[in-house]
């Protein structure tokens, strides 16, 4: 098994990245990547790492982006998840990007924020019914029994609610920002000779843009 996996092997050659044809800011190079992302049918385009760390120790889970403007990248969760806790540590965080349709990888270091109290209530009000129930009824990293106990809670405030299409959002809940201080564009070439192309956040706020080697 070890050596069928170390054989496993793919040469890419959809695509090329050169430093004069990014944008100026990492934020514009991204939506224009991401749009080629949904126009390419990539499988859920905003899915992305997040990867947080407390104590030296990693941790690396797959969330959703659900917003991007000119201050960052926008997730929400339950802030008293597993990640809600260590970002609330550690506000020190990453998010890579991965879309292979497009032989493509963008990868973000930088610090995360508390989104607004009205910003976290506009996104939660626009999820389906059940998400924002599911919201309320599931104690999100923490040990339960079995199953049952979750499907349990999702009846009971399944029926607090059943007369109501207000669901308010439970103050453990809400959105965090990222705010970039590195983006890299990763686009695969072949014989693993890939471009990658990084923005750098100077100390004026401007961004630098630089080629690593592959």
């Amino acid at each position: 098994m070890e050596r069928k996996i170390a054989d496993i092997r793919k040469d890419y050659t959809l695509h090329e990245l050169s430093e004069g044809e990014v944008a100026e800011d990492p934020i514009s190079q991204f939506n224009s990547w991401f749009q080629e992302a949904v126009e390419a049918k990539v499988n859920e385009p905003n899915a992305m790492s997040l990867g947080t760390a407390v104590d030296g120790q990693p941790s690396v889970r797959i969330v959703l982006l659900k917003g991007i403007d000119e201050k960052g990248f926008r997730f929400y969760t339950n802030y008293q998840s597993a990640k809600g806790e260590q970002l609330k540590q550690n506000p020190k965080a990453a998010l890579t990007f991965f879309w292979p349709e497009l032989e493509r990888q963008v990868r973000i270091e930088g610090v995360v924020e508390k989104l607004t109290d009205e910003a976290s209530d506009t996104y939660y009000n626009s999820r389906p019914k059940g998400s924002r129930v599911g919201a309320w009824s599931s104690p999100q990293s923490q040990v339960i029994p079995d199953r049952e106990v979750l499907e349990e809670r999702v009846q009971e405030y399944t029926q607090k609610f059943e007369n109501t299409e207000e669901v308010p959002r439970p103050d453990f809940w809400g959105g965090f920002v990222l705010i970039p201080a590195m983006v890299e564009f990763w686009q695969g070439r072949p014989s693993r000779l890939h471009d990658r192309i990084r923005y750098r956040l100077s100390e004026d706020k401007s961004w630098t843009i630089e080629r690593l080697a592959p």
